[in-house]
C-alpha cells in the first residue's frame, strides 16, 4: 500500500482559529480514530490526498496507509478510511477530513457507488426516461473486498418497469445492507409539459372593456333604479 500512504502530521489544538491557521499554511485539520483507537487530532496536505484519491479507483473507499511525520504515535502505520471529507460550498477545496481506522480482519460498513450499463428498452424504443433514485449502496464486508463500484445492466427495462436493490448483483464476501425492496432506478413517462393558454387582451387604459360598457350603458339609461 505504498502508493497509497499519506503524511500526517500531530496536532494539539483545535478549534477554528487553528483551522483557520492550517489552512493558511496550506494544510487542513482532521481526526483519526476507529472501534479500538482512541480520537487523535492531526492536520494533512489537501494535495496530498487529493492526489491519493484522483489515483486510485476506489475514490472514498481507498484504503490508506496512515504515516506519522518523525515517526511514533499509536495511529502511525495504521489502515484507515476515509469516513468523511468535508469540503467548502463554493470551490470544493477540502477542509477538514475524518480517518476511520480499519481492521483488515473485521467487517465495515461502506457506501459503493452503483454504475448503469446500457440504455433500457423504454429508453431507446418507448419514448421513456430514466428516474434514478439510488446512486449509492450500503455493504458489509472485509476492508479489502469493497468493490471500487457496483455494475448494473439496465438495457432489457421496459417502460414501466423497475430495478430494485436485490436485483443488484454483488462479488463475493459482500453482504448488502441497504433495504433490498428500494427501487434503484425506473423507466417512466416524460411529463407532459402542457402549452400556456395566451390570456386575453388586456384592455388599454381608459378603454372599457365591451360587457362593461353594456352594462354601464343600461345603468345610465335608468338611473331611477338606482334611487
Amino acid at each position: 500500500m505504498e502508493e497509497n500512504a499519506l503524511l500526517v502530521q500531530l496536532r494539539d489544538a483545535a478549534g477554528k482559529g487553528v483551522a483557520r491557521q492550517l489552512r493558511r499554511a496550506g494544510r487542513i485539520p482532521g481526526v483519526c480514530y476507529g472501534a479500538r483507537q482512541a480520537t487523535v487530532a492531526v492536520s494533512l496536505d489537501p494535495r496530498a490526498l487529493s492526489r491519493l484519491l484522483t489515483r486510485s479507483h476506489a475514490g472514498m473507499n481507498t484504503l490508506i496507509d496512515l504515516r506519522v511525520e518523525g515517526g511514533g504515535g499509536e495511529i502511525d502505520g495504521k489502515v484507515v478510511l476515509l469516513k468523511e471529507l468535508q469540503r467548502d460550498p463554493v470551490s470544493g477545496s477540502y477542509l477538514h477530513a475524518d480517518l476511520y481506522a480499519v481492521d483488515l480482519d473485521q467487517v465495515v460498513e461502506v457506501s459503493v457507488p452503483l454504475h448503469l450499463v446500457g440504455t433500457p428498452e423504454g429508453v431507446r424504443l418507448e419514448g421513456g426516461i430514466v428516474d434514478q433514485n439510488l446512486r449509492e449502496i450500503e455493504l458489509e464486508c472485509l476492508p479489502r473486498a469493497i468493490p471500487d463500484q457496483l455494475v448494473l445492466d439496465v438495457s432489457a427495462l421496459r417502460l414501466g418497469q423497475s430495478v430494485h436493490v436485490r436485483d443488484i448483483p454483488l462479488p463475493g464476501g459482500v453482504t448488502l445492507k441497504s433495504d433490498p425492496g428500494l427501487a434503484v432506478l425506473s423507466v417512466i413517462i416524460p411529463r407532459v409539459v402542457e402549452e400556456a393558454v395566451p390570456a386575453e387582451a388586456a384592455p388599454v387604459e381608459g378603454e372599457v372593456p365591451a360587457a362593461e360598457g353594456e352594462a354601464g350603458a343600461a345603468t345610465e339609461a335608468t338611473p331611477e333604479a338606482e334611487e
